[in-house]
Parts: C-alpha cells; sequence; structure tokens
C-alpha cells in the first residue's frame, strides 16, 4: 500500500519539524512548504493526499492559499485542514468558507490532527 502524502505548510520551523515526525511516524508521507508560494508551486507540480495549511504565513496568508486550492480544478477536492494560532469565531468561520476541512488550534494535541486527518483521508476517497 502506498502511503499517503501530506503537504505541511508552516513557516515556523520548529512546528515543521515536529508535525513531520509526528505525521512520518504514524506512517504518512510528508513534504513541508515554509512560504504560500513554496506552498502552491508544490501543489502545481506533486500528488498530495491533503494538505495541513498555516494560516500565517510570511507571503501568502492561508486562506488565499486555500481559494487557489479549491479553484484549480486539479486540486479543488483536495482535503485541507487549517492548523492555526487564529482562534476567533470569524477567523474559523473564514477558514471554513474559503473551504477547509477542518480548523484546528495551536497549541494542538498529537491525536486530535492524527484523526482529523485519518477521518479526511478515509472520507475523501482520494488514495490508494
Amino acid at each position: 500500500m502506498q502511503k499517503k502524502k501530506i503537504l505541511i505548510v508552516e513557516d515556523e520551523e520548529s512546528l515543521l519539524k515536529l508535525e513531520t515526525i509526528l505525521l512520518t511516524i504514524k506512517g504518512f508521507a510528508v513534504v513541508g512548504a515554509y512560504t504560500g508560494q513554496m506552498a502552491i508551486e508544490k501543489l502545481a507540480t506533486e500528488e498530495f493526499n491533503l494538505v495541513l495549511l498555516d494560516i500565517m504565513l510570511p507571503d501568502i496568508d492561508g486562506f488565499e492559499i486555500c481559494r487557489q486550492i479549491r479553484n484549480n480544478p486539479r486540486t479543488a477536492d483536495l482535503p485541507i485542514v487549517m492548523l492555526t494560532a487564529k482562534k476567533s469565531p470569524e477567523d474559523h468561520e473564514r477558514g471554513l468558507s474559503c473551504g477547509a476541512n477542518a480548523y484546528l488550534h495551536k497549541p494542538f494535541k498529537s491525536a486530535v490532527i492524527i484523526e482529523e486527518i485519518s477521518n479526511l483521508l478515509s472520507d475523501s476517497g482520494n488514495g490508494n
């Protein structure tokens, strides 16, 4: 069985490493992106099963990346989990309205992220 491939978009290096280790241990193939532009480029050239997306990035914010993913026919059905420090109800609503499948807050519990990712990947039919 081929590993499910996840794109993690996170500009904080320590968090990117932590998330990468967590998901790798759980059997996922992981690719990291530090900026929104890097994420867009990776999505254009590689196939992913899910995107774990921070909102506060140095260039393009996660809301805009989410919209671009949804507007591209090739990636429109890709599950997106926003993982962010932005906790206001307005931000939560904005994340879901731009197309995120889930909106989780930092600091996070590993089990919650793994459960959400597993649920989305089993529901999406986006895999092998």
